[in-house]
């Protein structure tokens, strides 16, 4: 991955500016030292003072980039993954992920189609106006059955991609919105699409919110065959 793409993920802006914020503060505290040992302890005073504002700034700005692992800048639209697709047996399916990254993934999946959701941080109008982009994550990937009856009994693959208990800037905002009052969490929706062997899907997320899949060529044709065909 190039430089100037590391420097929009926002982890690594945020990570950054609080290691800038962690040397200036080990500045400040040699300062403080130099002035303690001169007697001059008026100024000692607004050192410390300084040492402990840039010593908050570095904890909530390295905190805020380690809760925002796994987000991205939402651009008009932003290639989300891409997903090869192999029967194993019927109704049984071997997936390959594919992230813009270069990162892959093997996963199985159960049902006649494949479903992607992802989670996507919007900003309120102050931030907005500030042009403050949209962030996203991918959610969650499940198998989906055509017929409602063995969806409600058949076995179900879901297949989450956020770590269990990890922290999480969606979870911060829920619990504590009162710290983010700037974030408006918006899911966005959920899109699906038909499993064929040998199929390939390039899923992208709007600016909206909204999910697209498109199937290539070749995938989009063996869709449209009638079953048998």
């Amino acid at each position: 991955m190039e430089w100037n793409t590391w420097l929009r993920m926002p982890m690594t802006v945020l990570l950054v500016l609080a290691g800038i914020l962690l040397l200036v503060t080990l500045v400040q505290l040699m300062a403080l030292r130099q002035h303690l040992h001169g007697g001059r302890h008026l100024a000692a005073s607004w050192r410390a003072l300084l040492c402990l504002v840039c010593f908050a700034l570095t904890l909530l700005l390295a905190g805020t980039g380690y809760a925002l692992r796994g987000y991205r800048l939402l651009a008009e639209e932003a290639p989300v993954v891409d997903i090869d697709a192999r029967i194993l047996s019927p109704q049984r399916w071997a997936l390959t992920l594919n992230w813009p990254d270069g990162s892959t993934r093997q996963v199985q999946l159960s049902g006649d189609a494949w479903r992607v959701e992802a989670v996507v941080l919007k900003w309120k109008l102050p931030a907005l106006l500030a042009g403050v982009p949209p962030l996203y994550r991918l959610d969650r990937l499940s198998g989906r059955y055509d017929d409602p009856a063995q969806e409600a009994e058949a076995p179900r693959t879901v297949i989450g991609f956020g770590e269990a208990g990890a922290f999480d800037l969606l979870s911060l905002s829920r619990r504590y919105p009162q710290w983010l009052p700037e974030v408006d969490t918006v899911y966005g929706s959920g899109a699906f699409l038909p499993l064929v062997d040998e199929g390939h899907y390039s899923i992208s997320l709007m600016r909206t919110g909204a999910l697209v899949a498109r199937p290539d060529e070749a995938t989009e044709h063996k869709i449209g065959e009638p079953l048998g065909g």
